[in-house]
């Protein structure tokens, strides 16, 4: 029996709200840590354990909604507790405490995320149109992300101001969530769900090649979303990081909007070696063209390196997982695709720029995304089409 669509309006809000915590916490949460007194070391290792805990909360939260249906259950309890461990994170300054707090909020905030895409494309099936529902969060992101950045309460120049603002986006996001289905469908029409391009097994060839991708462009990302914030402030002394993640936000919602017309297009593993390769060339250029004009422009490469890369990295795991699987595969993708490289690069930012200084970071991490492209490139000569037969 067939099953009637499913209205892609009503995931809307949760997608503008939720984004508008990501806007909160993402560029602030270096500036937060590092606002309590702690060394540059040390603000890489609190966020390495951030990114630690935001690994096991996707999978563990992922697994979970998979057995219970009940993502929007899930969604809620971490707003909730984002909302509350805000404050505590600010106010108590001492190391442990400080990890255990960030290790609490990474948890129920790298999660969310990951249950929100998963009940989405879950809903929604392979016909529907998720970048259409996705650009509102990046427009959520630009709208949060201008007014912290020029609003004239509680400016955001201190950890308790930060505190404030991540409480709030949270707390406000609450409502938006009660739109979305209390559980997600069961699919009982084959035809709603084509069997995935692959021969059935998970760990394929090209299973590989794309994650390999996704690994290592956003290992790199890490010097610009940890360490770039923490650049402008310390080495340029320039105020603009609202504004350097608005413009880059911006840049991406034509992409994500018109993301499914570009995927069928050109496909979700050609499109990760673009983003990988995007990410290259935005990191080389920030480390050795720090012209204010240009470190603005730079940030126009956020639509190959998100706009294009995020959208392309959904479709390739909903290939590879199937329906009733799909929680855990946005758990990789968020936990083992995004937070176990984030919290390597971050561990070991941490010494470079102890060691060699911001630019040397940037420099370093650009190679790495240069070579995993350079790798792809490689492999692509064997297989044009890179066939899913077992490695």
């Amino acid at each position: 029996m067939t099953q009637p669509a499913i209205n892609e309006n009503r995931f809307i809000p949760a997608c503008f709200l939720t984004n508008a915590i990501t806007a909160a916490v993402a560029p602030y949460i270096p500036l937060m840590i590092r606002d309590l007194g702690y060394s540059t070391v040390m603000v890489g290792v609190l966020l390495g354990i951030f990114e630690g805990a935001g690994i096991a909360g996707p999978l563990l939260l992922g697994h979970s909604a998979d057995k219970t249906g009940k993502y929007r259950l899930l969604l809620v309890i971490a707003c909730v507790v984002i909302g509350l461990v805000a404050f505590p994170l600010a106010l108590i300054i001492n190391p442990f405490a400080s990890a255990l707090i960030l290790a609490l909020l990474a948890f129920w905030f790298k999660a969310m995320t990951s249950l929100l895409d998963a009940a989405t494309t879950i809903q929604i099936g392979p016909a529907g149109n998720y970048g259409r529902i996705r650009v509102w969060g990046s427009i959520g992101f630009v709208v949060a992300v201008l007014y912290l950045q020029w609003t004239p309460v509680f400016k955001l120049v201190n950890a308790v101001h930060i505190a404030f603002w991540i409480s709030a986006m949270s707390l406000v996001s609450i409502p938006s969530l009660f739109m979305l289905p209390k559980t997600a469908r069961k699919v009982e029409n084959p035809a709603e769900n084509p069997a995935p391009t692959h021969t059935g097994k998970i760990i394929t060839r090209y299973f590989v090649i794309g994650f390999m991708l996704i690994f290592v462009s956003r290992f790199s990302m890490a010097a610009f979303y940890t360490y770039y914030p923490l650049y402008l402030s310390e080495v340029m002394q320039w105020n603009v990081i609202g504004l350097m993640y608005a413009l880059a936000s911006l840049s991406e919602i034509p992409f994500v909007f018109f993301s499914n017309r570009i995927i069928r297009r050109f496909g979700s593993l050609p499109l990760l070696a673009v983003a990988t390769a995007a990410v290259c060339v935005r990191l080389l250029l920030l480390a050795y063209f720090s012209f204010k004009p240009i470190l603005l422009g730079v940030q126009l490469l956020h639509s190959l390196c998100y706009g294009i890369f995020h959208p392309a990295a959904i479709s390739f795991f909903s290939q590879v997982f199937p329906p009733e699987k799909r929680g855990l595969g946005m758990s990789i993708y968020l936990a083992l695709g995004t937070g176990l490289p984030v919290l390597i690069a971050n561990m070991a930012g941490g010494g470079i720029v102890e060691a060699l200084g911001y630019r040397s970071l940037l420099a370093i991490y650009a190679a790495l995304s240069g070579a995993a492209v350079l790798v792809y490139l490689a492999l692509a000569r064997t297989s044009s089409t890179f066939p899913q037969n077992m490695l």
